[in-house]
């Protein structure tokens, strides 16, 4: 089965709402470059313009990932996870983050849980972002950095964080190693 790119499946939910680009960007409260980005190139800088989209389209985030409808109970075997989504820095086709959805078929759902592979970015590369609904986390290996509101915290494999994600905040690996990590968003 092929999988369509997210940047695919983002035009498909606005064609079919008679949206333009510029009528989404509005929308969504995100630049119009945002948009062209995805479409275009398939890249996104964060999960968070992502999530505004997805409240713009009146789809869930994982909408844009699910490929097939499954029934309750929703089992995924660790041997095959694929990431999902990937996401990098245009001019560095490297990716920053891996998402492998977990979620991903259980169309019904109200929260998108994630196991996460993250590799380091540069300081000047590490924005806040906000966005309705909290978050947990679990940090399986490596360093997490997590910079909420004004504080910054250090986790490692064991530790967890739950809080609230509309204040602005960052996520991403500490140090120079990568991190893995579980995460479940929730949006109301």
């Amino acid at each position: 089965m092929s999988v369509e790119k997210l940047g695919v499946r983002i035009r498909k939910y606005r064609e079919e709402r008679k949206m333009t680009r510029e009528d989404l960007a509005a929308a969504a409260d995100v630049q119009l470059a945002v948009i062209t980005a995805l479409e275009d190139s398939d890249l996104c800088p964060s999960i968070a313009p992502l999530q505004k989209i997805a409240r713009a389209l009146n789809v869930r985030l994982g909408t844009f990932m699910d490929d097939q409808v499954s029934t309750d109970p929703l089992v995924v075997r660790k041997a095959s996870r694929e990431a999902d989504l990937t996401m990098q820095k245009a001019d560095d086709k490297r990716p920053a983050f891996r998402f492998h959805s977990l979620g991903k078929g259980k169309t019904d759902r109200n929260m998108e849980p994630f196991f996460v592979e993250i590799s380091p970015e540069p300081e000047e590369d590490r924005k806040l972002s906000s966005h309705q609904g909290e978050e947990f986390i679990v940090v399986v290996s490596g360093k997490l950095q997590i910079i909420y509101g004004k504080e910054e915290y250090i986790l490692e494999a064991g530790d967890s964080i739950y809080y609230n994600s509309i204040v602005p905040h960052y996520a991403g690996a500490a140090g120079d190693g990568p991190a893995e990590i579980y995460a479940v968003i929730y949006y109301p």
